[in-house]
């Protein structure tokens, strides 16, 4: 198979049928509904967990930006501030920016597969943190979590009295040698909300529905008025489509699974390759080999280049004279690194990173 399967969704549409947190730091949370009844709720959502979700733990929302959206507006106050995995993605700062929150950034660290520093996010915290945020399988890094990883992030959160963000919605799409363990395994030592979405393990991109679930068997985030927060503010706000919403069941219940394992399969190809490649390319380093998601975080050694300034400028020349697009490493907070997307057709991936080598070879300085 050389691309990623075409999507299974084409069911017709259906009827849609006690640790704590810092106080100060979620005063002033206020109000309101939960949306549809179905099986995502209960089933799906529940499966990887030790405990049945109920209902009112899951909000629908209009796809994971949404899901994004919705739980840092519900956060933002005076004085607040949340911790952001850098690199990170960079909706969350978009975000917290608008709503006037303050982002404070701890360190993912490639020696070590970008495992989050604990030992920074504990100097980060104070008293008005209220939350931090990671986001596995790893955007951008292509990382992910071990379980012991997350059990030590969940007890982390729970000695600084905080929430944590889980952005999952690459979840299940891993193809290294650790597997992928939700963050609401460990909702019994912290609460956690996870946010997710059907866009890529279904590879629906345009289908535009998320959720956004709450793992919390202390009932902690309702003590602190979070979840009536998260209802009152989706009250007033778009839901996802209703034939959307009414195809959910079917996708669930009647997706093969050679249809997951044939996506698994072409993202380690296509993830192979480019790591393989990468090592032929000198001005660019891969630390860590990507495990999950769709991407890689690659360093890039400006001192081997002539007339390249930094990342930005490498992005520019390189997509001017190689019709090539990569990300600079700037957007998502680590500068002079970047950021290459490997779900593309082998043939085409094989031909962009040898375009980037010869654009190397073309600004390579003299010995």
């Amino acid at each position: 198979m050389a691309t990623l399967p075409s999507s299974p969704a084409s069911a017709p549409p259906l009827s849609p049928r006690e640790p704590s947190l810092n106080p100060s730091a979620l005063a002033g949370s206020t109000a309101t509904p939960t949306l549809s009844e179905f099986s995502l709720r209960g089933e799906y959502l529940s499966k990887d967990l030790p405990y049945a979700l109920s209902p009112d733990d899951v909000f629908l929302t209009v796809g994971c930006i949404q899901a994004i959206e919705v739980i840092i507006s519900v956060l933002a106050r005076p004085s607040a501030n949340i911790l952001l995995p850098r690199p990170g993605f960079f909706h969350y700062e978009t975000c917290a920016s608008s709503s006037n929150l303050e982002m404070r950034h701890f360190d993912l660290l490639p020696e070590r597969g970008w495992e989050v520093d604990l030992m920074g996010v504990e100097k980060l915290a104070d008293e008005n943190t209220v939350a931090m945020v990671i986001v596995n399988p790893g955007n951008p890094c292509g990382n992910v979590y071990s379980y012991d990883h997350l059990k030590k992030v969940a007890e982390m959160a729970k000695k600084l009295g905080i929430m944590v963000i889980s952005d999952e919605v690459y979840a299940h799409l891993v193809f290294g040698n650790t597997p992928f363990t939700p963050m609401g395994v460990f909702g019994s030592i912290a609460p956690v909300l996870t946010l997710g979405s059907i866009s890529k393990r279904w590879i629906v991109p345009g289908w535009r529905l998320g959720w956004l679930v709450t793992t919390d068997p202390n009932g902690i985030l309702t003590k602190h008025g979070v979840v009536e927060s998260i209802k009152g503010f989706l009250s007033t706000s778009p839901d996802p489509a209703t034939f959307i919403q009414g195809a959910v069941p079917q996708i669930l219940e009647k997706t093969p699974d050679d249809f997951f394992s044939r996506t698994i399969d072409v993202l380690k190809q296509t993830a192979d390759i480019c790591y393989e490649m990468i090592k032929d390319i000198p001005c660019i380093t891969c630390p860590y080999k990507p495990e999950g998601s769709m991407f890689v975080m690659v360093k890039l050694n400006l001192s081997m280049l002539d007339g390249v300034k930094d990342d930005v400028d490498f992005c520019m020349k390189l997509s001017k004279e190689e019709s090539v697009i990569v990300l600079p490493g700037v957007v998502v907070g680590m500068k002079n690194w970047l950021r290459i997307t490997f779900t593309i057709e082998p043939s085409l991936l094989r031909d962009g990173l040898e375009r980037i080598k010869a654009f190397y070879e073309r600004h390579a300085k003299a010995p």
